[in-house]
């Protein structure tokens, strides 16, 4: 999906570099998609969703670590070692 290469770049290439110190995994992302111009909602089931054009809501969870994430739910995740955010698209 188009979608998720986009919001990879977002986050391999963000706005604001991700400061584990300053602000969580989900309040960087959520900035950085909010900035791009993604409508970034609250999601119950989810850490957050973006709702598309065609009222279509992709739902995120964030995670510091991609062991045992699941596969239910788009991902975001922190590799601490490397500095860098990844995206796993649901499956």
């Amino acid at each position: 999906m188009q979608i998720f290469k986009l919001i990879e770049e977002i986050i391999t290439e963000p706005p604001i570099p991700h400061e584990p110190y300053k602000q969580s995994l989900k309040a960087w992302a959520m900035y950085c998609l909010r900035y791009k111009g993604f409508k970034v909602i609250y999601a119950q089931n989810a850490d957050f969703a973006i709702e598309t054009k065609g009222a279509e809501k992709l739902y995120f969870k964030v995670s510091n670590s991609a062991d045992d994430l699941d596969n239910s739910f788009s991902w975001i995740v922190w590799d601490s070692a490397t500095k860098s955010a990844s995206l796993i698209p649901k499956k």
